[in-house]
């Protein structure tokens, strides 16, 4: 394929750059940036050996789109894949989802020419996937001058990245024409991916709302309703500060209705759990931390959990959760963990990072709106007092995550014939 002179000119660039990336990595490494330790990744020299059989390399710049990858990458193992997750930071770091297949993780190589090469020569891989909104140049370029099939998943275009890529046809033109498929997110990724000359596109939604729920140890599950008994529940999950203060707040007000009240807080940070207890001591309230009691010990009135990885245990034991990072103006977090398991969903109106799944929960009637401990209370004293009520709002959250759901599947799906020639190959060169 012809190059551009722009493309000409990156791949230049960038491979001059090259010549100073250690350096680069030193000086990052200082600043607490990057994980010095693992920087011969990051210039293409991989710390692990390539199994044998197909491998799928599946490229995520950032922590949180890895953090949406567990259910493809879960597939793709069930086809026999081994997968190779290469995140651009240290962040997104080597993560175990439920029944995960083999999964290797390697920090990405930095966008340069002889990185790159070097990192495709180790690994062979028969396919490369590259997840979210970031296309690194010259991966494409390296993946397409060694024929291996080339895919956009869970792929997204913002309005300013199109109006931008618009202003450079004949680069964005010589890039997606590199690309045999583009799996878009919504229609509208796949109409802007088109008007700049995607050929081959399908819409496959989102996979963050395709979650993979995660396996819980059945021994601390009864533990834990042991515990909790016939008392009333629920969980204030993934709180970010000032969210804490109102759902104590909260409990509080509900205290005079339900004195045997329990309320789970799950600190977005666990880091602040003994900060947050001590908030709790300062309004009279007793307080536990996870891990810091005994078993068989009473429940206090605030049960702080120790790590962000139990809230599926407490979900399961409460029903109705209050979604933090929702009253402090930061985004909201995803709910579909905790709509799959079934739980009531309350949270505050800050959602925009997840705010089509808040609107299909609300209109579901799986989800609702609170605005401060006020309204809060109110909300969970209803659903305390009607049970009916409780359970119709629960099963509308997890119909409503089921909808949304699947995006892995069809991903799978549009990507069988390039996988279905990866096992083939692998095969005849085991023979």
């Amino acid at each position: 394929m012809k190059t551009p002179l722009l493309l000409a000119a990156y791949r230049l660039a960038s491979a001059i750059l090259g010549l100073t990336g250690p350096i680069y990595l030193y000086w990052r490494g200082k600043l607490g940036r990057e994980d010095f330790s693992r920087r011969g990744e990051r210039l293409g020299r991989p710390s692990l050996e390539r199994p044998g059989g197909p491998l799928a390399l599946l490229h995520a710049a950032s922590a949180a789109q890895a953090a949406v990858l567990p259910p493809l990458v879960e597939k793709l193992g069930q086809l026999g894949f081994t997968v190779v997750l290469a995140t651009g930071n240290a962040a997104a770091g080597p993560f175990h989802a439920p029944r995960l297949p083999p999964l290797l993780h390697q920090l990405a190589p930095l966008d340069v020419p002889q990185f790159m090469a070097r990192f495709l020569d180790h690994w062979r891989p028969d396919i490369v996937l590259i997840s979210g909104a970031e296309i690194p140049l010259n991966l494409i370029v390296e993946s397409r001058r060694r024929e291996i099939p080339l895919a956009l998943v869970d792929a997204r275009l913002s309005a300013r990245s199109f109006l931008i890529w618009r202003k450079l046809p004949a680069l964005v033109g010589s890039i997606l024409g590199r690309i045999d498929l583009c799996l878009a997110q919504t229609d509208t990724d796949a109409g802007r991916f088109a008007k700049l000359g995607m050929r081959e596109i399908q819409v496959t939604g989102y996979l963050k709302y395709d979650f993979a729920l995660p396996p819980v140890d059945q021994y601390s599950l009864a533990r834990l309703l042991a515990r909790i008994g016939t008392r009333p529940v629920w969980v204030a999950d993934g709180t970010f500060p000032g969210e804490e203060e109102i759902a104590m707040a909260a409990h509080r007000q509900l205290t005079l209705l339900f004195p045997d009240l329990l309320t789970v807080i799950v600190p977005h940070n666990p880091k602040r759990g003994f900060e947050i207890a001590q908030s709790a001591v300062k309004m009279k309230l007793t307080v536990g931390l996870r891990g810091g009691d005994r078993e068989s010990a009473p429940l206090p009135e605030i049960y702080i959990a120790h790590t962000r990885g139990e809230a599926g245990l407490f979900y399961r034991g409460a029903g109705i959760i209050f979604a933090g990072k929702s009253l402090c103006r930061d985004g909201g977090r995803n709910p579909v963990e905790a709509a799959s398991l079934g739980c009531a969903i309350l949270h505050g109106p800050d959602v925009d990072d997840y705010e089509e799944i808040y609107k299909a929960l609300d209109h579901a009637g799986g989800g609702r709106l609170v605005f401060d401990a006020e309204t809060l209370a109110k909300q969970l004293a209803l659903l305390f007092f009607d049970k009916a009520e409780l359970r119709a709002m629960a099963r509308a959250a997890a119909e409503t995550a089921e909808t949304l759901g699947g995006a892995s599947n069809r991903i799978v799906m549009a990507l069988k014939p390039y996988l279905a020639q990866a096992i083939v190959a692998s095969r005849g060169g085991d023979a």
